[in-house]
């Protein structure tokens, strides 16, 4: 890329839907990468499509707050808090999908999200924030390096996009 302006914005439902073919090209090629993203290979773009419109309708409900990263007018990665709707945990959300297309990986655009998305969640009431992620992926160590807390391991819970089992390690975080 030789665009490296960089700018995390929180988006809209009418910002998500317009963004449509770069969320859905920025899906597509973290699953053809491998990540276990509850989707399987081959995953084209289009493939995402009625995944991300589900999601903008959740934005538009205020269940979600979508931030994407964007490189000049390109939208490369984002990362969603999803508000629980127990009415027992108002004060907890989980942290899911952090993507970054692998075109604009190596630019510190994870970091910058999941700052974004913890700062959002704490300014929604939020302190409490829970994800999953794969073991021994790269996204398992920069958790623990922004300060997440590893809860516990579960043996096969999910599939690589290519089939193989995939372990999942669960961390938490307080934000205030």
């Amino acid at each position: 890329m030789t665009d490296t302006k960089t700018d995390i914005r929180l988006l809209s439902k009418d910002d998500t839907l317009g963004a449509l073919p770069d969320l859905c090209e920025t899906l597509s090629d973290c699953v053809e990468g491998g990540a276990s993203l509850g989707f399987m290979s081959p995953f084209a773009p289009d493939d995402g499509e009625a995944f991300w419109e589900g999601v903008a309708e959740a934005v538009g409900r205020g269940q979600v707050l979508l931030y994407g990263a964007f490189l000049g007018d390109r939208l490369v990665g984002t990362v969603q808090i999803g508000f629980a709707s127990k009415p027992n945990q108002p004060h907890r959300a989980d942290l899911m999908k952090l993507l970054v297309h692998r075109d604009a990986r190596g630019l510190g655009l994870s970091k910058t999200l999941m700052a974004a998305a913890e700062a959002g969640a704490a300014r929604a009431g939020r302190t409490l924030l829970v994800l999953d992620t794969a073991a021994g992926e790269l996204a398992e160590a920069l958790y623990e390096k922004l300060g997440w807390q590893r809860s516990g391991f579960i043996p096969n819970y999910a599939l690589f996009p290519d089939g193989r089992y995939c372990d999942t390690v669960i961390f938490w975080k307080t934000v205030a």
